[in-house]
């Protein structure tokens, strides 16, 4: 049992960087859903994911959604990423959800399979254990899934009655619940949450990228099982970065009392 969850929880090997990808020539690419990002300069390692589906909300359809998987399957492979962030290129709204109109076409076998790959997407984006994601499961991207995640971040009863009611929330509300972690007064571009998050990502950006993505690792699992077993998880984890060169760098740095030069290794 242990050793099938050690291998479990191992992460992968990183595999070399993909070709790199400027942010101007991503937002050329109008005629795509989703674009990718890679910032430069002090925000290197800092990866956007930009939704780009104008007509519809950004609406989770069948395009929209095989792009988005696309990216993050090559991202995941992408060891020069450390930081990702959703970001929307439609003005006034993140992600509308459903494409209801869209599914309204679909027969029911294809409204199942489309559903199981928007469940998959959703876990691809909260499991992710190659980079650090600002997350963006619990609200801010509406999916499949929620019936299971909305209980273990609220609570059964008050998630039961947000899903019976359908009951739509302010950010302000959305933060007092605990459900998003931060609520920002909007400015005049309207990209007021879009500044929260970088600032958040340029906050992780400079920590050791192993613990960061065993950390994520530590916690999703843990939280799955009794403390006992999250503790083991925890154990299993740490010992993966026992022989790495950041944890070295971060005990020389403290003790020569200058900032750490993490390499993900």
């Amino acid at each position: 049992m242990l050793r099938a969850l050690t291998s479990a929880l191992r992460l992968p090997s990183p595999r070399r960087p993909l070709e790199a990808r400027g942010c101007a020539a991503n937002l050329a690419a109008a005629n795509r859903e989703i674009q990718v990002c890679a910032l430069a300069g002090p925000d290197q390692g800092i990866t956007e994911i930009l939704m780009n589906r104008p007509s519809a909300r950004n609406a989770l359809g069948n395009v929209f959604v095989s792009e988005l998987l696309e990216a993050l399957a090559q991202l995941r492979e992408d060891r020069q990423v450390r930081v990702l962030i959703f970001r929307s290129g439609v003005k006034g709204v993140f992600c509308a959800g459903a494409d209801l109109k869209e599914r309204e076409q679909m027969s029911e076998a294809e409204v199942g399979v489309f559903v199981q790959r928007l469940r998959g997407l959703m876990n691809e984006i909260a499991s992710s254990a190659v980079m650090g994601l600002t997350e963006t499961t619990r609200g801010l991207l509406p999916g499949a899934g929620g019936t299971q995640r909305l209980p273990r971040c609220l609570g059964v009863a008050l998630a039961k009655e947000l899903i019976f009611t359908g009951r739509r929330l302010s950010g302000a509300q959305a933060q007092a619940l605990g459900l998003v972690n931060h609520a920002v007064a909007q400015n005049e571009e309207g990209n007021a949450a879009y500044h929260r998050a970088r600032a958040l990502a340029q906050e992780i950006l400079p920590q050791a990228p192993i613990a960061v993505r065993l950390g994520k690792v530590a916690i999703d699992r843990g939280t799955e099982v009794d403390i006992a077993s999250g503790m083991a998880i925890e154990g299993i984890c740490y010992a993966q970065n026992i022989p790495t060169r950041d944890r070295l760098e971060g005990m020389a740095a403290f003790r020569e009392k200058r900032p750490p030069r993490f390499v993900g290794e």
